[in-house]
């Protein structure tokens, strides 16, 4: 399991629909909103 950087829920690395790759390392999220917000902001999250 992965854990959502922005709101800390864990996430199935195998299903996640939402994920984003941000230096070299992908990043699972648990909604759309998670995505966009760290998509906006990464380094706030990492």
């Amino acid at each position: 399991m992965a854990v959502d950087p922005v709101c800390k829920m864990d996430v199935d690395e195998k299903k996640a629909k939402y994920k984003s790759e941000y230096n070299g390392k992908t990043y699972y999220f648990c909604a759309p909103g998670c995505k966009k917000a760290f998509d906006r902001e990464p380094e706030k999250y990492v």
